[in-house]
């Protein structure tokens, strides 16, 4: 055709003007992240038969093997409900009418309250939260390497749980070696109160530990001793020692949080072919028995304290006796423990986690498959959901932030999907007609800004404009992210007067010395 050709005669679509594009500010990113709820069916490995089969061969082995329980209160409590208890031994054997009694008075859900209250969240059903990783006893980011964690590395990872509302639920994200282990926990608990207004964490240590955790809740809360009792502020995870032994601190942070009124989780450390029976359904009975046992002990203690059913079951190298996590394995293991978890009617935690020692692509797909295991399995609680490296012996920075991408990710998978006749679009196809392209049709430009998820370290640019801009790696861009968050981190607003409080309290037992961890 010649430049000047008549093209009077071409038809083609009709087209409106393109809309304006406007220069008003992006709004801010949905607040629907702060109360996740599942719209999916959960996946299944077994039939119902199959449940209620471990279920009952569950009961059988704490009716017949039992279990050693190394706490005397503990071993007093489980006697004086009905269990047969060997003293010499230690040894407790629990009747399936005792197990059956317990779950009668568990509650199916409760809500857990934050210091935000638009940040308080339902535990059970279909509802969804999510933890960051809890406990390890190292940190490791690109520029400083692997070391021990420090207490201003705890305090970071505070500050980058208040800063994404994907994350609902505190946990110990590292240990500050710096600080001695007796006073820890008063500057852990203190700073989560401080730096963030999210529902927070606390381990099992021992009663005077508990006892000094829960008197800074309650101060932060403004609440009386009686009333903290009446609602849940707080939780602790239990891990039983697999096989079959529950140690001193764990049994007494049970009872102690039970007569709090505040809920553990209860959760079993099983790796199948090692603490556990090789297959996938024995390692699951097995924890599923241990599990049974520590709730019966928890509602013994008071009939109706807030529990939870946890899960942490993988297999290992069978070359090396390592754990391995992130496996088909495990992700099996996930959706057969949230089988159990409803079979009880419990709510159920589940976890995020990778065998890989760096943020690597190993770590990303091993944390996509328990992703889909816990998330795909309706978990009510994900613990180490955000952070975890090294088989649990580690936290990462840029972790961090590339699971929060991939948390935000499953966030936006659970909003629901619209289709009016808005939503199908058929003005817009009108209007484009054959041939065409939708970027400046009015259909798109309402809507364009938030059309589709924003990604936080996804880079879709093409490959010179990556290559101009320096090549770097998703490893690279989230350690961008995560100092860059640090910087415009603002921390939530608190009372005068209760800062004083907490501050008062914590110079005060550190003066008398803390609280020793019990052994």
């Amino acid at each position: 055709m010649t430049e000047n050709a008549d093209t009077s005669t071409r038809r083609g679509p009709r087209r409106r003007p393109a809309a304006p594009v406007t220069t008003e500010p992006v709004p801010e990113r949905s607040r629907a992240y702060r109360q996740l709820v599942s719209p999916f069916e959960p996946l299944k490995v077994f039939s119902d038969d199959q449940v209620a089969s471990i279920h009952e061969a569950a009961l059988g082995l704490m009716e017949n093997t039992g279990w050693k329980v190394l706490s005397e209160r503990a071993l007093r409590k489980y006697k004086e409900a009905g269990a047969e208890v060997d003293f010499s031994t230690q040894m407790v054997r629990i009747d399936r009418g005792l197990i059956a009694k317990a779950l009668a008075t568990v509650p199916h859900g409760y809500e857990i309250h934050a210091l935000d209250p638009s940040r308080s969240i339902y535990m059970g059903g279909k509802h969804v939260s999510l933890a960051p990783t809890s406990g390890p006893p190292n940190i490791m980011d690109l520029e400083r390497g692997r070391r021990a964690g420090t207490f201003e590395d705890f305090c970071n990872m505070m500050k980058l749980c208040q800063t994404y509302d994907v994350i609902h639920i505190l946990g110990g994200a590292t240990e500050p070696q710096d600080i001695s282990i007796n006073i820890r926990h008063l500057d852990v608990t203190r700073a989560q109160l401080l730096l963030t207004d999210k529902i927070p964490f606390m381990f099992s240590r021992g009663p005077e530990q508990v006892a000094d955790n829960f008197e800074l809740i309650r101060l932060a809360h403004g609440v009386s001793k009686e009333d903290f009792k009446k609602k849940v502020y707080v939780y602790s995870t239990i891990n039983t020692n697999s096989p079959l032994q529950l140690d001193t601190p764990m049994a007494e942070g049970i009872m102690d949080f039970a007569l709090a009124g505040q809920p553990t989780v209860i959760t079993p450390f099983t790796l199948a072919g090692a603490m556990a029976p090789v297959t996938i359904a024995g390692a699951l009975t097995l924890a599923h028995a241990e599990a049974l046992a520590g709730i019966t002990l928890g509602q013994m203690t008071n009939p109706g304290a807030p529990m939870m059913y946890g899960s942490f079951t993988s297999n290992v190298d069978m070359k090396s006796g390592s754990p391995a996590f992130g496996t088909p394995e495990y992700t099996k293991a996930q959706f057969g423990a949230g089988q159990l978890a409803r079979y009880i009617k419990m709510p159920w935690r589940s976890s995020n986690a990778t065998a890989s020692n760096v943020p690597d692509a190993q770590a990303a797909y091993e944390s996509q498959m328990s992703l889909w295991g816990a998330l795909l399995g309706n978990c009510n609680f994900m613990l180490h959901a955000a952070g975890w490296m090294e088989s649990g012996l580690s936290t990462s920075y840029e972790k961090f932030i590339l699971d929060i991408e991939m948390l935000q990710m499953f966030a936006e998978i659970y909003q629901p999907v619209g289709a009016t006749p808005d939503d199908l679009g058929m003005s817009a196809v009108a209007e484009v007609g054959p041939g065409g392209h939708f970027f400046g049709c009015a259909h798109t430009m309402e809507r364009y800004r938030n059309a589709f998820y924003t990604p936080l370290v996804s880079d879709w640019r093409n490959f010179g404009q990556w290559t101009e801009d320096g090549a770097k790696t998703a490893t690279q861009r989230a350690a961008t992210v995560w100092k860059d968050a640090l910087k415009n981190y603002e921390a939530p607003a608190r009372d005068p007067a209760v800062v004083e409080a907490l501050n008062d309290y914590v110079a005060r037992r550190k003066a008398e010395g803390g609280a020793p961890p019990m052994t």
